[in-house]
């Protein structure tokens, strides 16, 4: 071995050794981390974990409460998801007191938005697609799923927070339900 391998190998050894020295010194183990491998396997343990317990709480609110509390529930968790995600929120600053703004401001990501009468329809997604909703996404479709009052929700909360008032919002249909489209009718009057 040369000189400069040498020096190149010592250097190598004495920063390893450093990092153990200063790990312990910390109180912290030197492991090494998960593999990709044992990661995928940890991810799909904890989404099985969330998905199960999801179906718990559901199960036991069809159980434990009356229709009228499990869907003002559902809806304020449709309330919550527009205070948390921007782009809800953003469908509401475009159409800040214009009901024109809005209607295209909502067309950007719900895609076919007419007034019709004296109500607006949202006409959006299709039973190829699954439920919009990443929550239920992937489990089966019920006739009268309550999970589609959360989306209810999420447009109340949009009128409301763009035209200032409350509006009442109705499920018309909805792929969850076993529909064709998701369809919801919002009243102007």
């Amino acid at each position: 071995m040369n000189r400069k391998d040498f020096l190149r190998h010592s250097m190598k050894f004495g920063l390893g050794t450093s990092l153990v020295v200063l790990n312990q010194a910390a109180g912290r183990p030197l492991e090494a981390g998960p593999t990709s491998e044992e990661e995928a396997l940890r991810v799909k343990r904890e989404k099985e974990f969330v998905e199960n317990w999801l179906t718990d709480l559901l199960n036991t609110m069809g159980e434990e409460l009356d229709e009228k509390t499990q869907i003002k529930l559902i809806e304020g968790c449709g309330r919550g998801c527009y205070r948390r995600h921007e782009f809800k929120q953003n469908i509401a600053k475009e159409g800040k007191g214009d009901l024109e703004k809005l209607m295209a401001a909502y067309r950007k990501i719900f895609g076919s938005v007419r007034k019709e009468g004296n109500a607006v329809h949202i006409r959006f997604n299709s039973k190829e697609h699954g439920c919009f909703c990443p929550v239920l996404r992937e489990r089966p479709s019920k006739l009268n799923s309550l999970h589609c009052h959360c989306h209810k929700g999420t447009h109340e909360a949009i009128f409301q927070a763009a035209l200032g008032r409350p509006h009442k919002v109705e499920i018309m249909e909805s792929v969850r339900r076993g529909g064709e489209i998701c369809h919801f009718r919002i009243s102007l009057a």
